[in-house]
């Protein structure tokens, strides 16, 4: 009776800890919003300078409708203004500039937007972002209408460097 005691308490101690292993898993990943048909993945940001007065915004937008939609606008209580910025090359440099008539998501697409192309740009910063924070936002659509999101700020290191005053090479 020992043995099988004992082999219930363990297989019920490790069926625990795939449960939490499972629930800390899909928590950690689920950060997610929803609108409509529109469907917004991991916002995040990166942490600021002190001085810095801009940031970027980066996540993925899905659109899982039947009929094209388009991100056209933002707001965030931590920044002055949100534009929708795309990256160009200008004399061989790149540069962001903001995107005239928003981004559009057609049906069944993914766009993501990510350091070195397109991105969300937060503008007179209130105060800079610091590791771990979250930042409260909106992200408007034509058709889905507003979302309410949750930029994430984190590092991440695996990707291109941009620029604090809106522009940069990469070496």
């Amino acid at each position: 009776m020992t043995n099988i005691a004992r082999d219930i308490f363990v297989f019920i101690t490790a069926a625990i800890f795939v449960a939490a292993a499972v629930l800390i898993t899909t928590g950690a990943g689920a950060h997610e919003f929803k609108a409509g048909a529109i469907d917004v993945g991991h916002p995040w940001s990166r942490p600021t300078p002190a001085d810095a007065n801009i940031a970027g915004g980066y996540l993925t937008i899905t659109n899982k409708g039947k009929t094209a939609d388009r991100l056209i606008s933002g707001t965030s209580p931590a920044a002055g203004q949100i534009e929708i910025h795309e990256v160009v090359d200008v004399d061989g440099m790149a540069k962001t500039r903001p995107v005239a008539n928003g981004i559009e998501i057609k049906p069944g697409k993914t766009v993501e937007l990510k350091p070195g192309a397109l991105r969300i740009v937060m503008l007179g910063l209130k105060e800079p972002l610091k590791l771990g924070q979250k930042i409260k936002g909106t992200l408007v659509f034509e058709k889905a209408g507003p979302v309410e999101v949750v930029y994430n700020v984190e590092e991440n290191p695996g990707a291109a460097v941009s620029g604090v005053a809106g522009a940069h090479k990469h070496h």
